[in-house]
């Protein structure tokens, strides 16, 4: 007999808790404040891509010669947070690409003069307008090379 008090004074404790639980989920007003900075709808998708750079690096090489630079120039693809990297030095040429991070803002990637000579640091600004470094694009021993230096993720936590 014990047993079965015991058993349905636990079932009820249960049903009422959770009846209490449900109730303050709908009670509480959303408000702006709470919403979570990642739900802002960023199109996947450009609507009209631009065929002009977006960002661009040049340096004038050291040649007497010739005129070559070393530049390095971003390109939009149809996809909102992809770019097309176009690099060359001198005669050699190359691409790559780069993938931005969604952080509920459009991107905005930005190429800045490296530490070396022929180098520059590709990134973004991130909500606060910081600049996020992100690619390194060097010469080095008269080869282009391109090198991550920090790599970024987005991940929501919910309640």
């Amino acid at each position: 007999m014990k047993f079965y008090t015991l058993t349905f004074f636990c079932y009820c404790f249960l049903f009422i808790a959770c009846e209490q639980a449900g109730r303050q989920d709908k009670e509480t007003p959303t408000s702006e404040s709470n919403k979570n900075p990642l739900t802002v709808v960023i199109p996947q998708y450009r609507d009209a891509v631009s065929k002009d750079a977006v960002a661009q690096y040049q340096e004038k090489v050291e040649n007497p010669l010739n005129d070559w630079y070393f530049s390095v120039k971003l390109y939009e693809t149809p996809k909102t947070f992809h770019y097309l990297i176009k690099l060359r030095y001198e005669e050699i040429q190359g691409e790559d690409t780069l993938k931005l991070p969604n952080f509920g803002t459009l991107p905005k990637p930005v190429i800045q003069k490296g530490t070396e000579k022929y180098s520059c640091i590709i990134g973004f600004m991130d909500k606060q307008n910081k600049f996020r470094e992100y690619k390194k694009v060097y010469v080095k021993d008269n080869r282009l090379k391109i090198t991550a230096l920090k790599h970024y993720a987005v991940a929501a936590y919910e309640r």
